[in-house]
């Protein structure tokens, strides 16, 4: 197997969806027993502890959309969450069938109101945090 660059790795992870690199980082860290979580910045010392992490939360730009409930159009929820996501037609219906389960995590407010919009007028009930 011929090694590959990291610009064409780069090229190769741009082609992803979310779901996809975030399946990839999982295997990565299993297979390589480390961890991609990024290292926490210290808060400055004086700096009171409650106000800051009140920062934190006004500041989050990190979301994750939860689906709570299938409705009574449960094939309709589980067409959107396969739009929403690259699962596929059992997978999407193992995820709406065991709620309360996140259908996306950590994606932009935007997409995560998007999504959470799109399961909504499909008769699911949803969360965003």
């Amino acid at each position: 197997m011929a090694k590959l660059s990291q610009d064409d790795l780069l090229a190769q992870f741009e082609e992803m969806t979310l779901i996809e690199l975030s399946e990839f980082v999982k295997a990565f860290e299993e297979k390589f027993d480390v961890t991609a979580a990024a290292p926490t910045a210290v808060v400055a010392a004086g700096a009171p502890g409650a106000p800051a992490a009140a920062e934190q939360e006004e500041e989050k730009d990190e979301f994750d959309v939860i689906l709570t409930g299938a409705g009574d159009k449960k094939i309709q929820v589980i067409k959107v969450v396969r739009e929403l996501t690259s699962l596929g037609l059992k997978e999407a219906k193992d995820l709406v069938d065991g709620t309360p389960k996140p259908v996306l995590e950590k994606v932009n407010k935007e997409a995560a109101d998007k999504a959470a919009e799109s399961l909504k007028g499909a008769g699911a009930s949803v969360e965003v945090k």
